[in-house]
């Protein structure tokens, strides 16, 4: 058996030199008789993966790009106010824009201007990808040998999150200092972001090998350790604080970048959030993931929910006495978050489970915490999430999400400018897109 891998290896080009580097790069998947066909006519998996990922006008074809936008007029600029040198070269950008693999395990074939390549997501291939295709390998096999299961809830949003997150490792932080450079607000969610990607039929061998995708599942987990991973990156002290003062990438954005002026007669551009006890004038810490994963806990794990939100309700309040108060808080908030993450990925959630989580983000319950625009952008992309997941589930046709669709881009229009962003409005289109997918129960 050595000695046939062996051949096999060498026939692809990979010598006992380049079996030691772990990054083999894009052109190592991209021949015609493996990802790199022009059309999905393969038996076992679709084998146009490569045109997917190389799209220049879709989502599906964002991480193809991701490299080429350093060397862009706003990649040049952010690189410059930060002192950075060329985007392109700047270890703070490429950790994220690129495939982070380490200089000395970068086989013949790796390119770092290939953007966020095939192992950035299915992981270093050396070990794998001479036989990966091979009978009689399997997909346990491939695991094995260095594979991502990425079929996994947890697994997937734990290489997600790195980047449209941020990870404690090189190059993988968008700090306020970048986005004060010009650099997108970080926002992410697990199966909107995985929907946007997809480059494979899921079809009887799929389910077969890795088992069905259940999106509510998916987003939910997401929701989990999206919050797991804030908390757990505001504890670092070299990432949680910025010289004397906080780091601002934890807090919503929009309590503080909001139009000042002198008039006698104040305007208030808040509203009071009752789950956030905190001093009057303070930055609220970011929250939309916080406010999804309560809905989440009512709709789908109620025993955990009583104990999360009592946890997330003194996360907030520990912010009002200092920062050792605020990470001991994180802790117990992190920690709660754990356990959903735990008892989310052990659930299975078809049938009604899809619009009752819908029906829990626009109740009483949680529709009055949607006060900022970052949970409220949060909120409408998990309703749409939802609808379909039914629409993949069976419980609603193709047609008739289509014929409510124009509620759930109005809620879309509601949070399509921060600057024009009114939460009573948008609760209102909120819970109008929530009532019509009811309608379809």
């Amino acid at each position: 058996m050595i000695a046939v891998v062996a051949c096999v290896l060498a026939a692809w080009g990979f010598t006992a030199d380049s079996a030691e580097a772990a990054y083999e790069g894009v052109a190592s998947c991209a021949g015609s008789t493996c990802h790199g066909r022009s059309e999905g006519d393969g038996k076992i998996v679709r084998q146009d993966e490569l045109v997917h990922w190389q799209d220049p006008a879709s989502q599906g074809g964002a991480h193809s790009r991701a490299y080429a936008v350093l060397a862009g007029p706003r990649g040049a600029q952010i690189a410059a106010s930060l002192g950075l040198g060329p985007a392109t070269s700047a270890p703070a950008c490429l950790g994220c824009h690129s495939t982070a693999a380490p200089a000395g395990q970068r086989g013949e074939r790796f390119q770092q201007a290939e953007g966020v390549g095939c192992e950035s997501c299915h992981g270093e291939a050396t070990r794998w990808i001479a036989t990966h295709f091979a009978v009689p390998a399997t997909h346990e096999a491939n695991i094995a040998q260095g594979m991502k299961r990425l079929e996994s809830p947890a697994v997937r949003a734990g290489v997600c999150l790195d980047c449209h997150f941020g990870s404690a490792g090189s190059g993988q932080f968008v700090s306020h200092r970048m986005m004060a450079a010009g650099h997108p607000r970080v926002a992410f969610e697990l199966d909107l972001f995985s929907s946007l990607q997809q480059h494979w039929d899921e079809d009887a061998d799929y389910v077969q090998r890795k088992g069905r995708t259940d999106s509510v599942r998916m987003w939910a987990v997401g929701q989990a350790l999206a919050v797991q991973r804030s908390t757990s990156l505001f504890a670092q002290p070299g990432l949680g604080t910025q010289g004397l003062f906080p780091e601002f990438y934890f807090f919503d954005c929009h309590s503080c970048h909001r139009t000042i002026d002198d008039r006698a007669e104040r305007k208030l551009t808040f509203q009071v959030n009752a789950e956030r006890p905190i001093p009057f004038g303070t930055p609220p810490y970011n929250d939309e993931n916080i406010i999804m994963l309560s809905a989440v806990a009512k709709a789908l794990a109620p025993g955990h929910a009583v104990a999360f939100d009592n946890a997330a309700r003194s996360f907030h309040a520990a912010m009002g006495k200092g920062r050792s108060d605020a990470i001991a808080a994180g802790g117990r908030l992190s920690a709660a978050a754990g356990a959903l993450a735990n008892a989310l990925s052990a659930g299975t959630y078809g049938g009604d489970s899809a619009f009752t989580v819908v029906s829990t983000i626009s109740s009483q319950a949680i529709s009055p915490r949607f006060t900022d625009y970052t949970g409220s952008q949060q909120a409408v992309m998990a309703v749409d999430t939802m609808l379909n997941a039914l629409v993949k589930q069976g419980r609603v046709t193709v047609g008739a999400a289509a014929g409510i669709r124009g509620h759930i881009n109005r809620a879309y229009d509601a949070v399509k400018a921060p600057n024009s962003y009114n939460p009573g409005a948008f609760r209102a289109s909120l819970g109008e897109a929530a009532r019509a997918i009811g309608t379809l129960r």
